[in-house]
């Protein structure tokens, strides 16, 4: 069974938590609500909130304190809540930092910034962020170049990981980054450093491969991530063909939400029509759907729907 702690014994699926808005741009309270309860009637292990699907640049310090608090409420204990600070100022990033611990968090996630180039730079920077935070802060690590323009090596994560035992989880996205995972989760064998729980993003893409090279879970923004759920304990159980299989009828749509920017909106999307939040929109500038996106979303559902029947497999309400 997955761990229900943050710590480095952590498994199982993360769910990434979007942001709902109100037609007028207004963070949405109701649907904070009802798309938490959507997400644990799904089984998730653990939630996310103010990940990069959050859209936690677009908003106020104020809104991230409210969004992230009302989030907790909500989860009341049931799964752990990681909570996104990364920000290109460090006394922002702490302080996002401690009001998530004190609001019940249990654990706070952090990047790279951009222009950290070098090893040196990268593992100064972290060297200050840790020094910052307070001592009962655990945090996930993550790692993702496409979107940070950090590139940490191998060496950096295992010296970050050596130096800094608030460390629990790596959240690995590099991308081609196989070859790392395998570095990392062998480190304690091969190097003798201390074992951290790893869970793996990258909107879902590569999960078979990586559970094999042995992630302990995901943790991603998926919007059918009751499918995951699935996946994950499939793949815990030793059922690594059936795991497969399963994921292979969802790929169509983990790889058409991978659009970059625009997977937002066919996320909110689904999502609504799930019936886990009101309104679908981004906070401007965001992506929004046409007509042409809707008819091709509207395919995807029924090749999806019909394969699941064809498999014996639960249909998700709303498609």
């Amino acid at each position: 069974m997955p761990s229900t702690a943050f710590d480095e014994t952590t498994k199982g699926v993360y769910v990434i938590a979007a942001t709902p808005f109100t037609e007028t741009g207004a963070v949405d309270g109701a649907s904070v609500d009802s798309l938490t309860d959507f997400y644990l009637g799904q089984g998730v292990h653990g939630m996310t909130v103010l990940g990069v699907m959050g859209e936690a640049p677009k908003l106020t310090d104020s809104e991230q304190t409210a969004l992230m608090q009302r989030y907790i409420r909500r989860v009341d204990g049931r799964v752990p809540v990681i909570v996104g600070v990364s920000n290109p100022g460090i006394d922002n990033l702490a302080n996002l930092a401690k009001a998530s611990m004190d609001a019940g968090a249990d654990g706070v996630m952090i990047a790279g910034i951009s222009g950290l180039k070098t090893d040196e730079q990268v593992l100064g920077y972290f060297d200050k962020v840790m020094a910052k935070l307070d001592d009962d802060t655990s945090v996930c690590l993550q790692d993702y170049p496409p979107t940070t323009t950090v590139y940490m090596s191998n060496t950096v994560i295992n010296t970050l990981i050596a130096d800094h035992p608030r460390i629990k989880m790596f959240k690995h996205e590099d991308c081609p980054g196989h070859r790392k995972l395998s570095a990392i989760r062998n480190a304690p064998e091969t190097q003798g450093l201390r074992r951290v729980s790893i869970l793996t993003g990258n909107g879902g893409l590569y999960v078979p491969q990586e559970m094999r090279r042995g992630a302990d879970g995901i943790m991603t923004g998926f919007a059918f991530i009751g499918a995951l759920v699935k996946v994950y304990e499939l793949f815990a159980a030793g059922d690594l063909e059936a795991a497969e299989d399963l994921f292979d009828l969802y790929l169509p749509l983990i790889r058409h939400e991978q659009q970059f920017g625009f997977g937002l909106a066919l996320r909110k999307e689904t999502l609504r029509r799930f019936g886990a939040l009101a309104y679908p929109a981004a906070r401007a500038p965001g992506p929004a759907m046409d007509a042409d996106d809707m008819t091709e979303l509207d395919c995807l559902f029924a090749r999806l729907k019909t394969k699941l029947l064809a498999a014996g497999e639960d249909i998700p309400h709303g498609i």
